[in-house]
């Protein structure tokens, strides 16, 4: 567990300064979306993940590695959203969203700890294309939820799902850092 906290930790640093960089670009303009806007969004870029890993073509060029990341980033935005609710103009500072982004960065690497010791790490053994169909199923579910008015009789709920998508997504980005090495 801990060479996981720590290729963990590194991944999460780099999606990070991603997001810090979009902050400084764009300021937080992602308060805008919906969170259907933003499952959306996940959709899109799992979707091209899927595509790729299915046809062996990348066409557009940006990495297979920038959308997992930007998956994680999206996730990040979404629970955000989830606990602000959505505005009609960024209504945050960089440095509160920076400090958001901390918090449910921390909340999401709980719950990987938690699954990973009930789980035994079994997402090791697993296939990044397996991963990429795990989160396309979840926005499938988040999806269906949203159809709900966000109302579940048994199952676990959209910040759930977010969550355990933002997961996968670092377990992706683990495994393909694993393989260039290899």
């Amino acid at each position: 567990m801990d060479k996981t906290l720590q290729q963990y930790d590194k991944i999460i640093s780099a999606t990070r300064k991603i997001f810090n960089h979009k902050m400084q670009d764009y300021g937080p303009t992602w308060r805008i979306f919906r969170i259907s806007s933003i499952v959306d969004q996940l959709f899109i870029k799992a979707k091209r993940i899927r595509n790729i890993q299915v046809t062996g073509e990348n066409k557009v060029k940006d990495s297979v590695e920038g959308e997992f990341a930007a998956i994680y980033n999206y996730s990040i935005m979404a629970l955000i959203q989830l606990d602000l609710n959505i505005t009609d103009e960024p209504d945050i500072s960089i440095e509160r969203a920076m400090e958001l982004y901390d918090a449910k960065s921390q909340e999401i690497k709980m719950l990987m700890e938690a699954k990973n010791h009930d789980y035994g790490e079994a997402w090791r053994d697993m296939k990044i294309s397996s991963m990429t169909d795990f989160i396309l199923v979840k926005i499938f579910r988040i999806k269906q939820i949203l159809n709900n008015k966000g109302e579940t009789l048994v199952s676990e709920g959209v910040d759930s799902n977010i969550m355990d998508i933002a997961n996968y997504a670092i377990f992706a980005l683990i495994l393909i850092n694993e393989n260039k090495k290899k």
